[in-house]
């Protein structure tokens, strides 16, 4: 499978996520950069998930029916005409981390994929039912991982 060049000028893969972007801090969306996307993408999905948070991982963004092209989110944006879904909060957009005090940092997984067509997801999917849509219709991938402790 092809990869996406994805990164973010706030900070880099497996580093500490600065505190605006948690819940508690500012909770505002952090900046993506994303290339090599390959031709013949129908569009491009990016899911955020934390899965050392329980049973099941947590999801803190997901964004559907973003132009297949290198592109960008600004910090505290989305990508223009793209579709933002219910996190695990139960609200729409960004939700920043917040583990419980004194976990050990937990794990921020930024996932970009490239897909041959628009997905059928629930009204308020959690992330095994995007993984489950996904599979078998992404041809490319880029990820990226945060930390994040309080």
């Amino acid at each position: 499978m092809a990869g996406i060049m994805l990164r973010s000028v706030a900070f880099n893969d497996h580093d500490l996520l600065p505190d605006r972007f948690a819940r508690d801090g500012g909770n505002i969306s952090p900046p993506l950069e994303w290339g090599e996307v390959p031709d013949g993408a129908s569009e491009l999905l990016l899911m955020v998930e934390d899965p050392d948070a329980g049973r099941e991982a947590f999801l803190h963004w997901l964004v559907s029916g973003i132009r297949p092209e290198p592109g960008g989110i600004a910090e505290g944006a989305a990508p223009e005409g793209a579709r933002e879904w219910p996190n695990s909060f139960g609200e729409r957009g960004w939700g920043g981390p917040q583990p419980p005090r004194g976990d050990d940092p937990h794990r921020y997984f930024f996932r970009l994929y490239a897909l041959d067509q628009q997905l059928d997801l629930p009204d308020a999917p959690q992330p095994a039912d995007v993984r489950r849509a996904v599979k078998g219709h992404e041809f490319a991938s880029g990820n990226m991982v945060a930390r994040y402790a309080r």
